[in-house]
């Protein structure tokens, strides 16, 4: 067995192929690579429990990894660690294996991914846009298929705004959940270490072998998700408004109870951040480097101001602000009252590198307006994809309590969007089996026909079904329905799906495909062929069913 060496070897192609150098500011030679795969595969062949063999693994840039520099995309401030960060090492012993480390924002202070000497991140969809930042090389690895997962930081919303501008899942836990020893501080008392991953799933997977949060109790009754009014919202992309409102809307469908609430005291906390003396403990992490190397070519210049202009700022002033936090926090969890999760956009648009370039404080301000509160109200939240506009990816967020980090990804879930399912059998409308769709909450989409490329034939079961089989030659059209399912319960309708049944491509009418079901060839050595009969449920009308 080799799956992981497999994996890399396809890694190392991708990497190859999308010709983003920027991506990386240390990348591992493959062969070394490969070597940790091989161990990977070993220990998995010798029985031991390896939840992530076989996958690949990118690390920003200011977590540290043994025996690669960790620079905080600084190459000045640059030391070798001896040994990896807890949260590194957590998913190493699970089997991943790491490609390298990832460019960022320079010492974590930006939301655009453009503030770094190893040059600017571009987006995975769209390269003339930002990739979002800090953590700008990790989510755009995960996007462009090289890293299964990766470890970034949120401070201010570096793991969740790279998510959502390149399409991917981005999970910032409570803060303290997952140990920061081994990464460079911005704000050291809010910094916390987040996942990237394609899926909802992956995402979760990796939390828990990072940490186990313990969820306080809650009332019971359908998910509750607090929204945000439309005014509250502020100025939006175009089109980012109603994207918002399809996601709510979405999650009402599922069954949520959506409540309007006031953003007031999470918007005024977010301004707090940078705004407030709390960037003083910015200084404090980097503030003597940054004095030490004034004029360097590897500083970049916006950084360097921010952090040093926090500098003079009085004692008194974190007193007052830390005040005021309390108080804001306060009003939060009232508007928040009972609810399970707030849902919000990750970001109100998506800047150009261009927009960037000829506004870089401005751009990157307006770019945390959701995402700046998370850390200071103590709040875990998860970032996710919903949908495109204008072929630009579209995110949005959910926060919830401290240690809900699970409750807000199952309600987060409930955003994927859905998938289609190809039924003609027992799992028609008014079949037997129909109802294992709808108690899974799928609603019928489409009736039509697959394309005129099939045979159906009644198989010699107990219930009777019938199978669907693909021909070159011969073919007819075949009645069908196209179901909507939820993403998160295919796995629970595939695990109820009997021999000799096969998931696999079905063609439409309409020249789409759509996953649906199909029969192993073996079993037609006694089926009747009865194609002819147009459908299912045409064959049993003729048999006076």
């Amino acid at each position: 067995m080799d799956r992981a060496r497999t994996r890399v070897r396809a890694a190392y192609r991708r990497i190859a192929e999308v010709d983003r150098p920027e991506v990386w500011i240390a990348l591992r030679p493959e062969h070394e690579v490969a070597a940790d795969a091989e161990e990977a595969d070993a220990r998995a062949a010798a029985g031991e429990p390896l939840p992530l063999a076989g996958l690949t693994l990118a690390v920003k840039g200011n977590i540290d990894v043994a025996g690669l520099d960790t620079t905080a995309g600084c190459p000045a401030y640059a030391y070798r660690p001896a040994a990896d960060a807890p949260a590194v090492a957590a998913l190493r012993a699970a089997g991943a294996v790491v490609l390298g480390t990832t460019n960022m924002d320079q010492f974590a202070t930006g939301l655009v991914g453009t503030r770094s000497p190893y040059g600017a991140v571009r987006n995975a969809v769209a390269p003339e846009r930002v990739s979002g930042g800090s953590s700008a090389g990790s989510a755009v690895a995960v996007a462009l298929g090289i890293a299964d997962l990766a470890l970034g930081t949120d401070t201010a919303g570096s793991g969740r705004v790279p998510a959502a501008f390149n399409g991917v899942v981005g999970l910032k836990p409570t803060r303290g959940l997952v140990p920061t020893e081994g990464v460079v501080p911005a704000c050291a008392g809010l910094d916390c270490v987040s996942v990237f991953a394609r899926t909802i799933p992956e995402a979760r997977r990796a939390l828990a072998l990072l940490a186990s949060p313990t969820p306080p109790p809650r009332r019971p009754g359908p998910w509750r998700v607090a929204v945000a009014r439309r005014a509250d919202l502020g100025e939006l992309d175009p089109g980012w408004a109603e994207a918002y409102e399809r996601a709510a809307a979405r999650l009402t469908a599922a069954g949520a109870e959506v409540q309007a609430i006031d953003l007031a005291p999470f918007s005024d906390t977010a301004a707090l951040l940078y705004e407030g003396a709390f960037v003083a403990e910015r200084y404090t992490a980097v503030g003597d480097f940054i004095d030490s190397h004034v004029g360097a070519a590897d500083l970049d210049p916006t950084v360097a101001r921010i952090i040093t202009a926090a500098r003079g700022l009085p004692a008194h002033r974190l007193f007052a602000d830390q005040r005021r936090l309390a108080e804001l926090r306060t009003r939060a969890a009232a508007e928040l009252a009972d609810a399970d999760a707030l849902l919000l956009p990750t970001a109100p648009g998506h800047p150009t590198l261009a927009d960037v370039a000829g506004d870089p404080v401005g751009a990157n301000t307006r770019l945390g307006r959701f995402t700046n509160s998370a850390n200071l109200l103590d709040l875990c939240a998860i970032a996710v994809p919903a949908g495109q506009l204008a072929g630009l990816p579209f995110g949005v967020m959910l926060l919830g309590p401290a240690h809900c980090d699970d409750r807000i990804a199952e309600i987060a879930a409930l955003l994927e969007p859905p998938l289609r399912v190809a039924v003609v059998g027992a799992h028609l409308t008014g079949q037997p089996l129909n109802h294992q769709l709808r108690d899974l909450g799928a609603q019928l989409h489409l009736a039509t026909t697959t394309a005129p490329a099939y045979r159906l034939y009644a198989l010699d079961t107990t219930p009777r079904k019938p199978g669907l089989v693909r021909v070159a030659e011969g073919g007819a059209a075949i009645e069908a329905e196209v179901w909507a399912l939820p993403a998160a319960a295919l796995g629970r309708f595939l695990a109820a799906l009997p021999r000799p049944m096969v998931l696999g491509s079905v063609e439409l009418a309409d020249g789409t495909d759509a996953p649906g079901f199909l029969c192993e060839p073996g079993a037609l050595k006694d089926a009747k062929d009865i194609t002819d009969h147009g459908g299912w449920r045409g064959y049993l009308a003729a048999l006076g069913h």
